[in-house]
């Protein structure tokens, strides 16, 4: 009987395509992957610490694990594991944790997998964290996530993500197509492009700073991949997404008109005070050239409220900004305070009670947002992957233009793409539709 092993993924798209790529490693050793719910030998679990709930998460995930089966292995990988080593070392059930050279290499730290009387650290230094290993998930989903960059140079002062990820570092174009040909092999219709700062992308391509390609150069190659149906870009800085990326995506073949933007304040002063690198009318640039070229594009912008210093009236300078910006919902992060960042000395903390109001009112907008885009692409023609799951005697799928749609329950749908006519909009929020008689003949 071969040893099973189960994993469970916090955090990001990134994150999903490592997870991936570290569970084929277990493969390739004998291993069967099994649901985390189900019972296991060894329990992957890759962390993140974007937020404190991440953070706080991570015990119960590893209560899951014990229940499941109190004499497995645990192990623990990924930013939190980089960032707070010893921290999660000392969690009741952990037996090792990696840091970010060593999560790759996991199945080179198992022995006899005996549960542990303490949990052991393998961490680097993150200056160790110079070389890069390419990831992809394939299997557990209709789409796939495609790394192509990890680390970032930025010194964005609320992030700790260059502590926990390193400097910034790209695949080479070779190995990318080679992923993507490889992905598109295994009947996946959808490759979404993802790292921590994809637009530096070309950025120690060599090991060090010197590079030949760009991020452009990258959507220019990929574009010309046969059998890869769908390419999504995942979240880009707004002052790396250029001109010719967003023409090039309004004449691709492949490419798909949305785009995920982080924004974090519509306040310059803000701004200037979390170091990012640009002000909010380059933001406003952004969107109106993506709007000029392609008039139904979806476009999901990042925010942050409650950043330390942050009055009302910047607050509402963000609220007023987003309200008159033409873009289509809103992902809205609470701040919270990271140990080790520029941020979390200053002063000026927003008081909990005022961060959570004020995220509340952003998520009532970006419902208003999604509602208003939504609705403006009703009576249009749009194409839809369809995804696996049966949702309550539903099938969903999204549009090319990241539109959520559901149809009763049809199993040959499943990883299928269909043109389709959008009608309405259902009670729950998402869109009903015709299948195009055109296309079906």
């Amino acid at each position: 009987m071969n040893k099973k092993v189960a994993f469970y993924t916090l955090g990001c798209k990134l994150n999903f395509s490592e997870t991936s790529t570290i569970a084929r490693s277990f493969n390739s050793e004998g291993f069967d992957r099994v649901d985390f719910s189900e019972k296991a030998d060894i329990y992957v679990i890759n962390t993140c610490s974007v937020t404190e709930n991440a953070d706080k998460r991570f015990k119960t995930i590893v209560k899951q694990a014990q229940k499941a089966n109190p004499d497995a292995f645990v192990a623990a990988v990924g930013c939190y594991a980089q960032l707070k080593p010893q921290e999660l070392a000392d969690v009741h059930g952990v037996d090792l944790v990696l840091g970010a050279t060593e999560k790759f290499k996991i199945t080179d730290y198992l022995n006899d997998l005996s549960k542990n009387d303490f949990g052991e650290v393998h961490s680097c230094e993150i200056e160790d964290a110079d070389f890069y290993v390419g990831s992809y998930s394939i299997g557990d989903r209709t789409r796939a996530f495609l790394k192509v960059q990890d680390g970032c140079d930025y010194k964005c002062t609320y992030c700790t993500i260059p502590l926990a990820r390193g400097i910034s570092r790209s695949d080479t174009v070779a190995n990318v197509l080679k992923n993507a040909q490889e992905i598109s092999k295994q009947n996946i219709k959808e490759i979404v492009l993802t790292g921590v700062n994809i637009g530096d992308y070309g950025k120690g391509e060599f090991g060090n700073k010197k590079h030949e390609h760009t991020f452009l150069d990258l959507v220019t190659e990929l574009d010309q991949v046969e059998g890869i149906e769908r390419l999504r870009i995942s979240s880009i800085e707004p002052n790396l997404l250029k001109n010719e990326t967003i023409d090039l995506v309004s004449k691709s073949r492949a490419f798909v008109p949305h785009f995920h933007i982080p924004l974090q304040s519509g306040s310059n002063a803000i701004l200037k005070k979390m170091k990012r690198r640009y002000m909010r009318e380059l933001y406003v640039d952004r969107v109106e050239k993506i709007k000029d070229v392609m008039p139904h594009a979806c476009i999901g912008v990042d925010v942050i409220v409650g950043f330390p210093g942050e009055t009302d009236e910047e607050f509402l300078e963000t609220y007023n900004f987003l309200t008159e910006l033409d873009i289509s919902y809103l992902h809205v992060f609470t701040y919270s305070e990271r140990d080790n960042t520029e941020a979390a000395t200053m002063e000026g903390g927003v008081p909990n009670n005022v961060r959570s109001k004020r995220s509340k009112m952003l998520r009532g907008l970006s419902v208003k947002k999604r509602r208003a885009f939504y609705e403006s692409q009703l009576k249009t023609k749009r194409t839809v992957l369809f995804e696996s799951e049966n949702k309550e005697g539903f099938i969903h799928g999204f549009t090319e233009n990241y539109i959520k749609v559901k149809t009763p329950w049809n199993p040959e749908l499943i990883n299928t793409l269909h043109q389709v006519e959008l009608t309405e909009i259902d009670a729950d929020g998402l869109v009903r539709f015709e299948f195009d008689k055109l296309f079906m003949n």
